[in-house]
């Protein structure tokens, strides 16, 4: 509410103490929503090769910030990482939803596999975000972003809590599916394979095949510190990525926990507040406990 008036002499006492209360309500008003009043601010972070990758923060005024990594073919606007972010502004934490390279609106070529590529994406958000004093204290990512924030923790040694929705313990698998039978011969031969899911049309590289064949997620998850805590959740009706890899996860990562929602999809369709609340019991046991 703003009253105004031509003059500050013209206020008369009535006016005078009616504005002073006013401006102490709006005060009480203000410090009662604390950190639960945020913004939605779009924020471009340049990654290592200088292209900008396009992501949405949730600005609460936390110091932490949580960072949300999308799946393959996908983007910062799919439906898990959205639900997650708002559930995190709720709680009054901050949470940083973005494009990996050459994905959505950020800049950079499309790559199928990418995976130490995309970590290193998740390396420049990270810096950014420390740079401004803001601290990342839990990494999240959906499908594909699962195996990516693995691979993060497996490599920088910086982030002491993961989250791993759906992620492939093994990325061998799917691949005829995916390719076809006798891919390695047919991309040998012509150095790539045309493919296409959900309507999306994709070249896979020979380069990029060899990526994601020679990124071993066991030999990952070996090498993740035993202190970084990890959360694998995994729908058991996944037509994607069988549940079977999520307790795989828990036999190679020490410091882990399993949690296998019954009757969930791949993209927990019909299960995406039974997810939320089981990642937001663990965010909130890290940084409201800790």
């Amino acid at each position: 509410l703003n009253l105004c008036y031509p003059s500050s002499t013209l206020a008369t006492p009535v006016v005078t103490n009616l504005l002073q209360k006013i401006k102490k309500t709006k005060l009480r008003m203000d410090s009662s929503k604390g950190s639960s009043a945020a913004s939605i601010q779009k924020i471009v972070i340049p990654n290592s090769n200088n292209e900008k990758l396009v992501g949405l923060l949730h600005e609460t005024g936390s110091t932490e910030v949580v960072v949300l990594c999308h799946g393959f073919l996908s983007n910062k606007n799919d439906p898990v990482t959205k639900n997650i972010a708002a559930a995190l502004e709720k709680e009054g934490i901050s949470a940083y939803r973005f494009d990996f390279s050459g994905n959505g609106e950020s800049e950079g070529s499309f790559y199928f596999g990418n995976y130490n590529y995309e970590a290193d994406d998740l390396r420049s958000v990270i810096q950014y975000f420390t740079n401004m004093n803001r601290v990342v204290p839990i990494i999240l990512g959906h499908s594909k972003g699962g195996d990516v924030v693995l691979v993060y923790a497996s490599r920088f040694h910086d982030i002491r809590n993961v989250i791993n929705l759906s992620g492939y313990s093994d990325l061998k698998r799917s691949l005829v599916m995916r390719l076809g039978e006798n891919y390695l011969e047919r991309i040998t031969q012509q150095g790539y394979i045309d493919a296409e899911e959900y309507n999306i049309k994709y070249r896979v590289t020979k380069e990029s095949l060899m990526e994601r064949l020679n990124t071993d997620m066991h030999e990952v998850c070996l090498k993740i510190d035993k202190e970084c805590r990890v959360l694998t959740v995994h729908g058991s009706a996944d037509e994607i990525i069988p549940w079977e890899d999520a307790k795989e996860f828990e036999k190679i990562i020490h410091n882990h926990k399993l949690e296998i929602l019954e009757g969930a999809d791949h993209c927990y369709t019909k299960h995406l507040s039974q997810l939320v609340t089981t990642v937001m019991e663990f965010i909130k046991t890290v940084i409201v406990n800790h």
